[in-house]
C-alpha cells in the first residue's frame, strides 16, 4: 500500500502475492501516506509486523490489562528493532463516550480512541468491558 500511495507506479512480487506495475490515483492527501494501523488481539506476531512496517495497533476484543501488556510488548519490540516506541500508536476502537473509560484506556497505553456513538444497548456493554479489571 505504501508503494501505491507514494510512487507513480508500483509493483510487488512476494512469496504469496504478486501484482504487475500499476498506477493508483488519486494519491492520499496525507503525506507521506495514511498511517497503517493493524487491528488484532494481543499477538506477538502482529506486534512484530507493526514494528517492522506499521504505524500502530488497534486492539480488538481485549481487556485493559491485555491492552497494557500489548503496549509494553510493542515498546520492547520497538526498542529491540531500534525504533522509537512513541512512533507506534495504540488506537482503542469503540470506546464509550465516558470520561472514566477514556482515562482507563489512556492509562492502559492508548494514544487515541474512536468514540462509539451507537445505540444505548451497546454503550453499557462497552463501558463494562473497559472498566472491568483484567
Amino acid at each position: 500500500m505504501q508503494a501505491l500511495w507514494t510512487q507513480e507506479e508500483a509493483e510487488y512480487h512476494g512469496m504469496y502475492y504478486a501484482f504487475p506495475p500499476v498506477r493508483s490515483f488519486p494519491k492520499p492527501a496525507q503525506k507521506p501516506h495514511p498511517p497503517i494501523i493493524l487491528g488484532s488481539i494481543t499477538s506477538r506476531h502482529v506486534f512484530q509486523r507493526i514494528v517492522a512496517w506499521g504505524d500502530g495497533w488497534m486492539p480488538v476484543g481485549v481487556s485493559l490489562e491485555e491492552m497494557k501488556h500489548g503496549r509494553e510488548t510493542l515498546n520492547e519490540l520497538a526498542v529491540q528493532a531500534g525504533r522509537d516506541p512513541r512512533s507506534i500508536q495504540v488506537v482503542a476502537c469503540f470506546a464509550p463516550p465516558d470520561p472514566e473509560a477514556i482515562q482507563a484506556l489512556e492509562e492502559a497505553g492508548a494514544d487515541a480512541a474512536l468514540i462509539a456513538l451507537e445505540t444505548a444497548v451497546c454503550i453499557p456493554r462497552l463501558m463494562k468491558q473497559y472498566l472491568s479489571p483484567g
